[in-house]
């Protein structure tokens, strides 16, 4: 979150070490802002990414991905951090076809059809039924409840899916931002894991079933 950048869940959960100051402090913080008033969110839909669209971001091609895809995606799309997650979702893709309607989706706005992020999940769901959310905000749009509005339609999204029982977010302790985005949403902490990449990072999860 900008809990969901990184890619599809090639990582292992580990009990993390002597961080308990360090999440005792996010979460203190995260019960706070529970307890504010949410703002009204920004309504969003999504645009899929195939994998036609991820081979022209991957060429650095913004008008030809752009066409594929159906909205003017944007720089963003084709930033360092943005190509190796794209490189991981061709991958992804290519192993797996029906991972494609899980994984990649820009983020656009209703009704002026700006795209403001990309969102999906890390994977289909797994044996047990659960799906972990990724989304990201286009720095040029942060601050303006599209983090929200994401994460809502991907809750909504997962809850019309019959086989999917539980979602899944990691945070690191310190990404105040996303502890913020997903309060008030039903999440309850499930743990923690250690990520190759991330670091230590905080598990939530929520029953898919639950309102979002």
């Amino acid at each position: 979150m900008n809990a969901g950048t990184r890619p599809f869940p090639a990582r292992h959960a580990e009990r993390a070490g002597p961080a308990a100051g360090i999440i005792i402090r996010a979460m203190t913080e995260e019960a706070h802002r529970q307890r504010r008033p949410r703002p009204a969110p920004k309504p969003v839909r999504f645009a899929e990414l195939s994998a036609e669209v991820l081979a022209a971001l991957l060429d650095r091609d913004l008008a030809a991905a752009s066409a594929a895809a159906g909205v003017p995606l944007t720089g963003y799309f084709i930033t360092p951090a943005a190509l190796r997650l794209w490189r991981m979702r061709a991958d992804q893709i290519a192993a797996d076809p029906q991972s494609a309607r899980w994984i990649a989706r820009a983020a656009v706005t209703e009704p002026d059809g700006i795209v403001v992020g990309h969102a999906g999940f890390h994977g289909p769901p797994d044996a047990a039924g659960m799906v972990e959310v990724a989304y990201s905000v286009d720095p040029a749009w942060r601050r303006q409840g599209y983090a929200t509005a994401m994460l809502r339609e991907l809750l909504r999204r997962a809850a019309a899916e019959p086989g999917v029982k539980i979602v899944r977010a990691t945070i690191s302790p310190d990404n105040v931002a996303s502890l913020a985005t997903i309060a008030g949403f039903g999440f309850t902490r499930n743990g923690e894991q250690w990520d190759e990449e991330d670091g230590l990072e905080l598990i939530f999860e929520r029953p898919a079933e639950d309102p979002a």
